[in-house]
C-alpha cells in the first residue's frame, strides 16, 4: 500500500512540472574549398541517424554546403556537383587591382545547386557570415532576402575574389572573421552548436609551386592561430581529417566526404546524449572536441546583421 502511495504521489508530481524542451541542435560549417565537402558526410551521419538539424549557418565554402543543405538539395546531389566542379565553374580570371578573378559565374552555377534561392522558402533556418572589409566585423545575413549575393561574398577569398560591394558594404570572405560560425547558427535558435572546422594548413613535405599556394598556406596558418577561443564557444567540435587534400581537389569528392562521415561518427555518441538528456535538466557543459589537431588561440569581433 505505501509503494502505491509513494509512486501515486511522484507521479502527480512529475505531472505537475513543466514539460523540457528538447534540445535545438545547430551546424556551424567553415571553409576550405574543396575540402568543405567534408561537410557532406557530416550531414550523412546526422540523417542516417535521424539526428534533427535545427539551424546551420556556413562561411566561404561551407556557406555553399550549408546553403544547398538548408534548401532542400539532396546530399547525393551535392556530391555528384561537387564532384565535376572546377574554378572554372564559378569563376573566371580578371584584370583588376582588387583581385585576380571574378566570381560572377557563381550566380549561374549556385543556381543549378540550389532548391530555393531566398532566406525565406529555406527547409532549415540559415545564416551567411561574410567579413566587412572596412571594418573587419562578420556581416550576418539571414530570414529575408536572396541568398545568391551572401554566398559569393562569403566565399570571396581575399586577394583571389573580387570583394562584392553589397548593402552599402564591401564584403569579403567569411572566414578573415568567423573560422566557424557558432554564434551565427546560436543566434538562430541553437542551444547546442556542432562546429566542423577544417584544418588546411598543408604538411608533410609541402613545397608550393605558386602564388596561390604560398597565400593559401598563410591564410590558414593565420587562421589556426585565431581560432581557438570561437571554435570553444560550441558545444562540440569536429575537425576531420582533411589537411592532406588540396584546395581543387573536387575530383576525391569520395575521399572528402568519408573523411567528414568519420568524424561525425566518433562524436555520434555525444550527439545522441544531447536527445537522451532534458534541457533544462542540463548542468553547463565545456566544448568537446573530436579533433585531429590542436587548438590554438583567440576570437572575433561582434557580428553585423543584415
Amino acid at each position: 500500500m505505501w509503494k502505491r502511495w509513494t509512486k501515486a504521489i511522484r507521479d502527480w508530481a512529475h505531472e505537475g512540472m513543466p514539460r523540457q524542451a528538447p534540445p535545438r541542435i545547430g551546424l556551424a560549417l567553415g571553409g576550405g574549398f574543396s575540402r568543405s565537402l567534408a561537410h557532406v558526410g557530416v550531414l550523412q551521419v546526422f540523417e542516417q541517424h535521424q539526428i534533427p538539424i535545427h539551424a546551420i549557418a556556413g562561411i566561404s565554402s561551407g556557406s555553399i554546403i550549408a546553403a544547398a543543405y538548408a534548401s532542400g538539395t539532396s546530399l547525393a546531389e551535392i556530391i555528384s556537383k561537387g564532384a565535376v566542379t572546377t574554378f572554372s565553374s564559378y569563376a573566371r580570371w580578371t584584370l583588376s587591382r582588387l583581385g585576380l578573378a571574378s566570381s560572377e559565374r557563381m550566380q549561374l552555377w549556385l543556381r543549378t545547386i540550389l532548391r530555393h534561392t531566398n532566406f525565406e522558402e529555406m527547409q532549415t533556418p540559415l545564416a551567411v557570415v561574410a567579413t566587412d572589409l572596412i571594418t573587419g566585423a562578420p556581416v550576418v545575413f539571414r530570414d529575408r532576402g536572396d541568398i545568391i549575393a551572401p554566398v559569393r561574398a562569403s566565399c570571396s577569398y581575399p586577394g583571389l575574389f573580387l570583394p562584392l560591394q553589397l548593402n552599402g558594404r564591401w564584403l569579403v570572405d567569411g572566414a578573415v572573421s568567423t573560422t566557424v560560425p557558432v554564434q551565427a547558427v546560436r543566434d538562430l535558435g541553437a542551444t547546442h552548436v556542432v562546429a566542423v572546422y577544417l584544418h588546411s594548413i598543408t604538411v608533410d613535405g609541402f613545397r608550393p609551386t605558386n602564388i596561390f599556394q604560398v597565400v593559401s598556406q598563410c591564410f590558414s596558418i593565420l587562421q589556426d592561430r585565431i581560432a581557438a577561443d570561437e571554435r570553444a564557444r560550441a558545444e562540440l567540435l569536429l575537425e576531420p581529417k582533411v589537411a592532406s587534400f588540396a584546395w581543387n581537389d573536387f575530383e576525391r569528392a569520395d575521399e572528402l566526404v568519408e573523411a567528414g562521415r568519420q568524424s561525425a561518427l566518433e562524436a555520434l555518441p555525444i550527439i545522441e546524449g544531447w536527445l537522451r538528456q532534458p534541457l533544462a535538466s542540463a548542468a553547463p557543459h565545456p566544448s568537446r572536441s573530436i579533433t585531429t589537431a590542436p587548438a590554438i588561440s583567440s576570437a572575433a569581433g561582434p557580428p553585423l546583421q543584415s
